[in-house]
C-alpha cells in the first residue's frame, strides 16, 4: 500500500520553513494528510545518529508510504536513508553500527527483512518468508535478528503456511469454519493463523520459530510496545503470550524465556492478569515489564515490576504511583528506569530508580513516546507533540532536563496554518470532583464574538484527550470551520488516578454522563464567546455510545446535532458480536443472561422512545470491536422514530479511517453535517 509517488512533497515537507512571512489559514483535510508522520526514532550505538521513518500520504492515489531517514544527534545534518525501495520502515542498528536492517516489500508485495550498510549501498533481503516478517529485533551480539510473522500452527513447513495462504485468497470456495473465540480480532479474520516469534541470522538462512504451537507472541491484544526482548549476553529471548484455553475472555499475559536456538519455554510470571512488555537490564540482572493485578479488567493500572533473574523475586517498582505505566526504558548503567504515562491532558515522561523506588517527573505539559536512550545515559530522544504540531523527534539532557528538537519535518506546512494551542480549564463534576477541560479556539478568533461549539468526546471509555495532533479526531479540524472545539475527559479517563479511572465501570451513562453535562454548562456559562444555543456533539467508538445515550436523553435540547461513529446501539448485541469478550463482562458485570439489567439499563436501544435530535451515523464493515450491525440498528431506530438522520457506510474501513480519500469524505460529511445544524 506504500509507494513512492510526489517527490517534491517530500522535499518540502522536510525542510523548515524559511522566507517571508505569508498568510495563514485554517487547516484542511488536504494539509492533514500532507502531513508527515514522523515516528520511531533509533539511536546508533555511537551515539551521533537517529534513524527514524515518516510517513507520507498521497490523497490522488489514495495509499501511502514510508521513508528512512536518518539525523545527526545535534539535529544540524538530516538525510534520507537510500534503501532503494517504494517503501522502507522499522530500522533498527546492528550492535556494531555498521548496518541497518529495516522492512520492505518483495515482488510479491510481502513485506519482509532486509539489511543494507549503514553508509550506504544496496539492501540485501535477509527473509522470505511467506506470511510476511515485522517487528524487528537486533539481539545485541549482531549474530541474530528476531521478527514476527503469521503461521498456521498445523503447518511445519513454510511451503505448508503458502499453500494455506493461497487457498485462503485465492480459492474459489470462501467459507470460514469456526472452531473456538476469537474467530477474528479488531479488522481481520484469524483464519486459523498464530503471530509467532522467529530469529534469522544476520548473515540469512532459514528463520528458527521460538514460539511453536496454537498460541499467538505477541498476543492478539493487551500487549506492550514490544512483547519480546533478548538478554544482554544473546542466549535468551523472553517473550509474552497468553496460554488460556479462551483468550476471548482472558487478560492473562504472561513472560516466558526460550533460548535463542529455541526448545522449551520456560514460564517467568503466574499473575492471572496482564504482564507484557519485557526488557532486560544492561547488566542483566532483572528483566522490567509492566503488571496489572486485577484479572478481566484490561484497564488496570500497568505497574512497572522487576523480576530479579538471579533471585527470582519480583518488586512492584510503582506500587505507590498512581499512574499507569506505558512505555519503558533503561538507563545504560542499570539503575534507572524511564517510562511515560499518561498525566491529566498530556503523556509525561517519568524516571524511577531501581534501588528506591522512588519516581520523579521529568517533562510537564507535553505529549511525548518512542522513548530511548543514548548509549552513553547522557541523553532521551523521544517524539514530541501537541495539538498544533505533529510529531518530531526531540532530545533530553538528563542531568538539566534541558529539551532540544531535533527534526523540523513539517516546517513550511505550518508554518502555513492557522492554529490555536488548547486551552485548559477545571471544574466540578458528579459528587463534587474535580474534571478537566481543553478549549481549541477557531481560527481569527474574535473574543467578542459569539461561535458555535462542537462538543468531543473521547473512546475508551479508559481513555483521554491528550494535547496531541490526532490523525482522526483533530480537535483543529473541528475549530477550523469557526467553531470552538471543547474536550472533556470524565470518569473513566486516564491520567488522573486510578480510582477515577474505575468510576465509569458499571455505569456508562451515570456519573461519566453528569462530567459532560456539567463541561458544557461550565464553559456556556464562563466562556461568553461560546453561543450556548448552538452546540453539536461528535464522538467514536465510547464516543460514539455517548452520543447514541445523548439521543436518548437530550431532554433540554441542549444539542443540536449529534455525530455518532462506530459507537455502541446496543448492549445485548454488542455483546454478541465483539471480539474481546472480556470488555463487556468486565464493564457490564457480567454477560447479557447473568445481568440482564444493567445491559438494558445502559443500552441506548432503550431510550428510543425518546430519540430526537438529528444525527449522523458511521460505521465501517471492516470493524469487528463494535460490529456494523450497531450502526444499522441505530440509523433504523432513527428513521422509524421520524428523527432527520443519515448513515455514512465505508464497506473497507474499520473502527478507524485511514484512507485518505474516505477520510476527506468523512471530514466533509461530519463538518457538514454540524454545519447545517449549527453553522452561520
Amino acid at each position: 500500500m506504500r509507494k513512492v509517488i510526489v517527490l517534491f512533497t517530500v522535499a518540502v515537507c522536510l525542510l523548515p520553513f524559511i522566507g517571508i512571512a505569508q498568510q495563514r489559514h485554517p487547516i484542511t483535510v488536504e494539509d492533514m494528510w500532507k502531513v508527515g508522520r514522523v515516528s520511531d526514532p533509533q539511536v546508533s550505538p555511537d551515539g551521533r545518529t537517529i534513524a527514524y521513518q515518516v510517513t507520507f500520504y498521497s490523497m490522488e492515489q489514495n495509499r501511502g508510504w514510508s521513508t528512512i531517514y536518518l539525523v545527526s544527534i545535534d539535529g544540524k545534518d538530516v538525510r534520507e536513508f537510500i534503501t532503494g525501495m517504494k517503501s522502507s520502515s522499522e530500522p533498527v542498528w546492528s550492535p556494531d553500527g555498521r548496518r541497518i536492517a529495516f522492512i520492505a516489500d518483495d515482488k510479491e508485495g510481502t513485506p519482509q527483512v532486509y539489511v543494507e550498510d549503514a553508509a550506504g549501498g544496496t539492501a540485501r533481503r535477509l527473509t522470505s518468508i511467506s506470511l510476511g516478517a515485522s517487528g524487528l529485533l537486533w539481539s545485541p551480539d549482531g549474530r541474530h535478528i528476531a521478527f514476527v510473522s503469521d503461521v498456521f500452527p498445523q503447518c511445519a513447513s513454510d511451503s505448508c503456511n503458502a499453500a494455506r495462504e493461497n487457498e485462503l485468497e485465492n480459492g474459489k470456495v470462501k467459507a470460514k469454519f469456526f472452531t473456538n473465540l476469537p474467530y477474528r480480532v479488531w479488522n481481520y479474520w484469524k483464519d486459523g493463523k498464530r503471530s509467532h516469534l522467529f530469529v534469522v541470522s544476520a548473515d540469512g538462512g532459514k528463520p528458527v520459530d521460538l514460539t511453536p504451537g496454537d498460541y499467538d507472541t505477541p498476543p492478539i491484544d493487551l500487549g506492550g510496545k514490544m512483547d519480546y526482548a533478548f538478554s544482554p549476553d544473546s542466549k535468551e529471548v523472553c517473550y509474552v503470550k497468553n496460554t488460556d484455553k479462551m483468550v476471548a475472555v482472558s487478560t492473562n499475559n504472561d513472560l516466558f524465556t526460550v533460548s535463542v536456538n529455541g526448545g522449551e519455554s520456560k514460564r517467568i510470571t503466574t499473575n492471572l492478569s496482564n504482564d507484557n512488555q519485557p526488557l532486560y537490564s544492561p547488566d542483566g540482572r532483572y528483566i522490567a515489564y509492566r503488571a496489572q493485578m486485577i484479572p478481566g479488567f484490561e484497564s488496570d493500572r500497568s505497574r512497572l515490576m522487576l523480576y530479579d533473574r538471579k533471585e527470582g523475586r519480583f518488586v512492584d517498582l510503582t506500587e505507590n504511583y498512581d499512574r499507569s505505566v506505558d512505555e519503558v526504558v533503561w538507563s545504560p548503567d542499570s539503575r534507572t528506569l524511564y517510562f511515560n504515562a499518561d498525566d491529566e491532558g498530556y503523556h509525561n515522561i517519568f524516571e524511577v530508580s531501581t534501588a528506591s523506588g522512588k519516581v520523579e517527573q521529568i517533562t510537564r505539559h507535553s505529549t511525548n513516546e518512542d522513548l530511548t536512550t543514548t548509549p552513553d545515559g547522557k541523553y532521551l530522544v523521544f517524539l514530541r507533540q501537541s495539538v498544533t504540531h505533529p510529531n518530531d523527534i526531540y532530545k533530553m539532557d538528563i542531568a538539566t532536563h534541558e529539551v532540544t528538537q531535533l527534526t523540523h519535518t513539517n516546517g513550511s506546512l505550518l508554518a502555513q496554518l492557522d492554529m490555536s494551542p488548547w486551552e485548559p480549564f477545571w471544574f466540578k463534576g458528579a459528587d463534587g470532583a474535580m474534571v478537566e477541560g481543553f478549549i481549541v479556539k477557531p481560527p481569527n478568533f474574535d473574543p467578542h464574538k459569539k461561535y458555535p461549539m462542537v462538543y468531543l468526546v473521547h473512546g475508551g471509555p479508559q481513555g483521554q484527550w491528550l494535547d496531541e495532533f490526532h490523525y482522526r479526531w483533530n480537535a483543529e479540524m473541528f475549530a477550523a470551520p469557526g467553531y470552538v472545539a471543547v474536550m472533556v475527559n470524565p470518569r473513566g479517563s486516564t491520567g488522573y488516578g486510578q480510582k477515577f479511572t474505575d468510576e465509569i465501570s458499571g455505569d456508562w451513562g451515570g456519573k461519566v454522563y453528569v462530567d459532560l453535562m456539567d463541561g458544557v454548562k461550565y464553559v456556556t456559562s464562563h466562556y461568553s464567546y461560546i453561543d450556548k444555543n448552538r452546540i453539536a456533539a461528535a464522538g467514536a467508538s465510547f464516543g460514539g455510545y455517548m452520543m447514541n445515550w445523548m439521543e436518548g436523553h437530550n431532554n433540554e435540547g441542549i444539542f443540536k446535532c449529534l455525530v455518532s461513529h462506530d459507537g455502541v446501539y446496543d448492549a445485548v448485541s454488542m455483546f454478541g458480536s465483539t471480539e474481546e469478550l472480556w470488555f463487556p463482562i468486565w464493564e457490564f458485570k457480567g454477560t447479557p443472561w447473568t445481568n440482564p439489567a444493567l445491559y438494558h439499563k445502559w443500552s441506548p436501544s432503550s431510550y428510543v422512545k425518546n430519540f430526537k435530535t438529528p444525527m449522523l451515523v458511521i460505521h465501517g464493515q471492516q470493524d469487528f470491536r463494535l460490529d456494523v450491525s450497531q450502526g444499522y440498528q441505530l440509523f433504523t431506530a432513527l428513521q422509524m422514530m421520524h428523527v432527520p438522520s443519515e448513515m455514512l457506510y465505508f464497506p473497507n474501513e474499520f473502527h478507524f479511517v485511514v484512507k485518505p480519500q474516505d477520510a476527506r469524505l468523512w471530514w466533509n460529511t461530519v463538518l457538514g453535517w454540524i454545519g447545517k445544524y449549527v453553522g452561520d
